[in-house]
């Protein structure tokens, strides 16, 4: 049987967590993700960057596993879930699911993350009706030489042990006093070595870190673009990741997920603030040119749907599909929209918005 060198810690580890070097690194982390979520509320529809941000956080956390899709496919697959699309594509938006799951339960259990949370993310992400790992064998290998690199907890009663206890953390404050950034970082760490489920568990624990961020109130909604900070420095994440276990460095892997939060804070701004000045510059054409047709409704529904189609608009504003027809041939002709045609469907693209989160993925 395949045994670990690694045992696992109680939480919160028995180190010096609260170094320096992590305290200067928090105080940046936490500007920058206040100042995100300050600017995230000025958006007047929040379903607009839950549907969007979720979505490039699903691409990028995705792309860490080699699922690679492109936006054209992803928001087609939006668009048409009953149609032919790529396996990369419906796994991505499975994730993009599995974060709205997640964020739908913390405010149906008073705001706890619980373990059967968990479970139904993983299920849903991978289509499977099993939950924590029941069989051993599982080992972590180096993807160029196929040696092992790690050997999480292989007896399943440990498993669940292991994972009764981190819920614990997750949702009692009074374990430790820690700061939630902090928390944050061993709580990853802790689900990684665990390792508890078959398959998926590096996307259900990046999931994780967005909702345990909403959960502590330093988001309000799980908008936090972190996965494409790990992707970019996909080397020094696995680095530090197995540096904990080998060497107890605790302290850098706080560092290089509190720079994570930092830079990715940094980024998502950046798209919010672009958001809004579309969106603003969208609400001023839309009354100066088509005043007749302009409402906040849908304004909101061109930027909660990159590609909107009939339906889309027909939900969204409740009007017929014969009024929502004749909206997006208006909003095409004066160029708010790119009409394109599917089959025997048509769908209409908003290009501005498109080709911001297009030069945000380079």
């Amino acid at each position: 049987m395949l045994t670990s060198s690694y045992n696992l810690p109680p939480l919160p580890p028995s180190v010096d967590l609260e170094t320096v070097p992590v305290l200067k690194a928090l105080a940046a982390a936490n500007r920058a993700l206040a100042e995100l979520k300050g600017r995230a509320a000025s958006i007047p529809n929040q379903g607009i960057l839950i549907d969007t941000l979720a979505l490039q956080e699903a691409k990028a956390s995705s792309e860490i596993e080699n699922i690679v899709t492109t936006q054209d496919e992803l928001f087609q697959a939006d668009l048409f879930p009953e149609g032919p699309q790529s396996g990369a594509a419906k796994e991505v938006a499975l994730y993009r699911d599995a974060i709205k799951l997640g964020f739908e339960r913390l405010h149906a259990t008073d705001g706890l993350i619980t373990n059967a949370t968990i479970i139904d993310m993983f299920q849903l992400l991978k289509g499977r009706s099993d939950g924590f790992r029941c069989t051993p064998g599982t080992a972590l290998k180096n993807e160029a030489t196929n040696g092992i690199v790690y050997v999480p907890p292989q007896d399943r009663r440990e498993v669940v042990d292991q994972m009764t206890a981190l819920e614990r953390f997750v949702n009692d404050d009074e374990i430790s006093d820690l700061d939630p950034l902090i928390k944050m970082a061993i709580i990853h760490h802790q689900f990684e070595s665990i390792h508890p489920f078959p398959d998926g568990n590096g996307r259900v624990g990046r999931i994780l870190n967005v909702l345990y961020l909403t959960k502590s109130g330093l988001l309000d909604i799980p908008i936090l673009y972190l996965s494409r900070y790990i992707t970019s420095n996909k080397g020094d994440y696995y680095h530090h990741l197995q540096a904990v276990r080998d060497e107890d460095a605790w302290e850098e892997w706080i560092l290089y997920m509190l720079n994570a939060v930092t830079e990715t804070s940094k980024e998502t701004l950046f798209l919010i603030e672009a958001i809004r000045g579309q969106m603003s510059d969208y609400k001023q054409r839309l009354r100066n040119e088509l005043p007749k047709i302009y409402s906040q409704d849908l304004l909101n529904n061109l930027f909660r749907h990159p590609y909107t189609r009939i339906e889309f608009m027909v939900t969204d504003l409740g009007i017929t599909r014969q009024t929502a027809s004749k909206y997006l041939e208006t909003l095409a002709a004066h160029g708010f929209v790119e009409k394109h045609q599917a089959g025997r469907s048509n769908y209409y693209i908003n290009v501005p918005l498109v080709s911001l989160f297009m030069d945000g993925n380079k």
